[in-house]
């Protein structure tokens, strides 16, 4: 049995990403197709938030996503700390991009929803305010990576950037427990049936949820496939410049 650290190989990785990629982004299309249009067009209006209920099928799956993928970055991170695997420090740079829009449709998505039952775009709530911090330690990680130009620094400095920004990932996810203020409803889905979503909009918010999950596999095998290209790239360069 092939052990996982043989994925940490650049050459391993592309063979391997090559082999899974179609069929990732094959089922992240149909995932996302039937969730959104089952969700969006086949489910009723909420009978206290209407139509905008719906706005569900899209904030939830990317929120949930946004921290996620933070929580990816911090693993793969650690690996890189401890092993010094390229790769895996070339995942988190790839993940990044995409963690940032999931947490920009989740901040937007959640501003559109929240309008009508608050009376306000934006408020001070504590999940709110932690996934607009999380957003700039996106933005800070990806800018740290823009401007170091030795990449083993660049990822060393990044890593430690990513370990600090997963408290605000934690409070993201879980600020609703620690403070009972603030406008914020509850986790949409809960093993307590008294707040957890109703059955007929949980059905396709599962799926659009796997839909997201999937969709982010394919843009990180698609983006740390080109990462790696760009540094092999950066590494013959700088030997022809030698030579």
């Amino acid at each position: 049995m092939a052990s996982i650290w043989e994925y940490a190989n650049p050459v391993k990785f592309i063979r391997t990403s090559e082999m899974v990629l179609p069929w990732v982004s094959i089922l992240a299309t149909i995932t996302l197709v039937v969730g959104l249009v089952w969700g969006f067009f086949f489910t009723p209006d909420d009978y206290r938030q209407g139509a905008t209920v719906k706005i569900i099928y899209l904030h939830v799956p990317a929120a949930l996503m946004a921290i996620n993928v933070w929580f990816m970055m911090l693993v793969t991170s650690l690996i890189w700390l401890v092993r010094r695997h390229h790769v895996s420090a070339l995942a988190a740079k790839a993940a990044a991009p995409v963690g940032i829009i999931m947490t920009v449709i989740a901040l937007i998505t959640g501003a559109i929803w929240g309008q009508p039952m608050w009376g306000t775009w934006w408020a001070w709530d504590p999940r709110l305010t932690s996934f607009l911090i999380l957003f700039l330690f996106y933005l800070g990680y990806i800018a740290l990576w823009e401007a170091i130009d030795n990449p083993d620094t660049a990822a060393d400095l990044t890593s430690v950037l990513c370990l600090v920004g997963s408290v605000f990932a934690i409070l993201s996810r879980y600020a609703v427990n620690f403070w009972n203020q603030g406008l914020h409803q509850g986790a949409s889905l809960s093993l307590d049936k008294k707040e957890n979503v109703a059955d007929v909009f949980s059905t396709p918010l599962y799926i659009c949820m796997v839909g997201f999950g999937l969709l982010f596999i394919a843009l990180v095998f698609l983006r740390t496939r080109t990462e790696i290209h760009k540094r092999r790239t950066k590494a013959l360069l700088a030997r022809e410049r030698l030579g």
